[in-house]
């Protein structure tokens, strides 16, 4: 495999944690996507509409402050990113993420983590981030907690 990056934003710890375990099993570095101003719970009550994140969210151009943009994308070829899913489709600080760098002719493959979400829109809404030469695989939607032996076998399924 090719020199390997995961990349992940978590709010929870969700998605940390299993960013965490699939740069084991792929012997990946890890970089975490942190916003600016970390999401409180408040923040992140998806009941509330005046929420940060249901504000955020609910204007597909909003684009969160990232804490740095010290990501060293440049020195990896291939780049797991994940997240976790909000209202179908990746929280849109990974689009600020994504159009922080330079991914020409880098592959990403993306994944995340649900309580009960797909995918939906996801790919649609992070491409237009990216350079055209980016390689997009559609990963998969994780929930709980997923060992090394399932992610083992997801991994050696991707056409990477």
């Amino acid at each position: 495999m090719s020199k390997t990056l995961v990349a992940y934003f978590s709010a929870s710890g969700s998605t940390r944690r299993l960013a965490n375990t699939l740069a084991e099993v792929v012997g990946a570095d890890t970089y975490e996507i942190k916003p600016a101003t970390p999401y409180t719970g408040k923040d992140l009550n998806w009941n509330d509409s005046k929420s940060r994140s249901s504000v955020e969210m609910a204007d597909k151009t909003s684009r969160p402050a990232l804490a740095d943009k010290a990501a060293p994308v440049a020195d990896y070829d291939t780049i797991f990113l994940g997240f976790p899913i909000w209202w179908y489709v990746a929280p849109h600080i990974v689009n600020a993420f994504l159009e922080s760098y330079d991914f020409a002719g880098k592959t990403i493959v993306v994944f995340a983590t649900s309580g009960g979400s797909g995918f939906g829109e996801t790919l649609a809404q992070l491409k237009p981030s990216c350079a055209a030469s980016v390689k997009w695989i559609e990963g998969r939607v994780f929930r709980g907690r997923t060992d090394k032996a399932a992610l083992s076998d997801w991994v050696k399924t991707l056409p990477l």
